[in-house]
């Protein structure tokens, strides 16, 4: 997936992973129940992050983000110092 955004500096472009719909129990959830997950998936770097490339999961700080929604894709714009780790 290629990014309409070209994110400057330290910025990171990612797209949120998908919250599960499901309990470990096997109850499902209505979508106003579901938490947002903090894992992401880097589609675009600026040219000054080190530490992360595209094709990444991440972990991030939950309200650090700014979100941005383009062609129906909720997109995230984070520092990279606001990038907790990364998910093998």
């Amino acid at each position: 997936m290629s990014s309409p955004i070209s994110p400057l500096g330290d910025r990171v472009v990612a797209v949120r992973e998908q919250a599960s719909d499901k309990t470990a129990s096997g109850l499902y959830l209505p979508d106003n129940a579901k938490e947002k997950p903090v894992l992401a998936k880097v589609v675009a770097t600026g040219k000054d992050a080190k530490a992360v490339k595209v094709g990444d999961k991440i972990l991030y700080k939950e309200y650090s983000p700014t979100e941005i929604k383009i062609d129906g894709t909720e997109y995230l714009i984070v520092k990279e110092d606001d990038v907790l780790g990364t998910v093998a």
